[in-house]
């Protein structure tokens, strides 16, 4: 097959480190894929694989994520029997390249908790079908937009930086970060949005009961660093919370830390927990859309209802004060992790759905 996926930026998120995982696996199962991108350059540009074939739309970076100059051009030049769009910027023009390519098959995917745009929207009745990556997504666009549960499927993202069969706590990097042994160490990875709501993650921490030895480590960049910074200075938390900024590869943060924290209001599914449970985490986090998909509830981790500081301190606590519970937590988060989210799952369900889609299927 000839897949085409289609991405706005290479930008430091899951949706694009996702699309990465996915072009690369499409390719080392011997498809021809191209990566296209509306704007050069990114974050995660320099770690697209050889084995990709790049397209760039924008001569030059414009700064708009919804410019996309000869895109039906593009498309219909590199003849993709499979089109795969990802990200909110690329779906809203996967009705068009549905009709620009009839003979293709279009595929959206739903991998946001976010209100969709009206194009994107439209795109959904018109693709020939659809991705979601979480059980709550797709039984949500059902119910709001009528579309036929048989059009769309569920694929759980991967993960991107699975865990090695031996872990080992990454002691060196918790002293660098002036984390004793029996620091406990709270950690979120993701892009420092609006809706990501790391500023509530401070607010959070800054309550955590006095004389407990704990750390709160925030992995990413993005629009709402400085004004974290300057949260972490009025509540006197320098010494406490740590802004670590982009991190190419955060497994070394995963083997340091002991619990994963969200306090995110968008989700559809979690990269950040799925791969935080993999290196065998728990996870306390605010409900949002797929949260609940990424762990064992009650078990592994626990969903608390957004804006619930008591609940979620009263869920934190028994996690930083018994090591004990943690382990037992850990070795679960790891199982489940391993069985749902492995590496290879992805790519493989993808192509087959990509092969049941193709004229000579049916």
């Amino acid at each position: 097959m000839k897949i085409l996926v289609v991405q706005d930026l290479l930008r430091s998120g899951g949706t694009e480190r996702q699309s990465l995982l996915l072009a690369s696996g499409f390719a080392e199962a011997g498809h021809e894929t191209t990566l296209l991108t509306f704007r050069p350059g990114g974050a995660l540009a320099p770690t697209c694989p050889p084995s990709v074939k790049r397209h760039v739309l924008q001569p030059f970076d414009t700064g708009l994520d919804w410019l996309a100059p000869g895109l039906h051009r593009a498309a219909a030049h590199l003849a993709p029997d499979i089109v795969l769009c990802m990200g909110r910027m690329a779906n809203c023009y996967a009705g068009g390249l549905q009709r620009k390519l009839p003979a293709a098959a279009v595929v959206s995917t739903l991998r946001t908790g976010k209100p969709l745009p009206a194009l994107f929207r439209r795109s959904l009745h018109a693709v020939r079908h659809i991705v979601a990556n979480s059980e709550e997504s797709k039984a949500n666009v059902v119910a709001r937009l009528g579309l036929p549960a048989a059009k769309i499927s569920v694929i759980y993202n991967s993960l991107v930086f699975p865990p090695p069969a031996e872990l080992s706590r990454n002691l060196t990097l918790r002293a660098q970060r002036g984390a004793r042994p029996e620091t406990v160490v709270l950690l979120c990875v993701a892009m420092f949005r609006p809706e990501k709501n790391q500023r509530e993650l401070i607010e959070l921490a800054a309550s955590i009961p006095s004389g407990t030895d704990w750390q709160l480590w925030l992995a990413g960049t993005g629009p709402t660093v400085a004004a974290c910074e300057r949260l972490v200075d009025e509540r006197g938390l320098r010494n406490r919370v740590k802004l670590l900024g982009f991190q190419p590869d955060p497994s070394a943060l995963y083997r340091a830390a002991d619990v994963a924290v969200l306090a995110s209001r968008s989700e559809s599914l979690s990269n950040f927990l799925i791969e935080a449970q993999a290196h065998g985490l728990p996870a306390v986090v605010y409900a949002a859309q797929g949260i609940a998909e990424c762990f064992v509830p009650e078990e592994t981790g626990w969903v608390v209802p957004p804006g619930d500081r008591t609940e979620f301190l009263a869920r934190l606590q028994p996690l930083l004060a018994d090591a004990a519970f943690r382990s037992t937590c850990s070795s679960g988060a790891r199982t489940f992790a391993a069985s749902r989210f492995a590496q290879a799952q992805g790519p493989a369900a993808y192509l087959e759905l990509f092969s049941r889609l193709q004229p000579s299927a049916s």
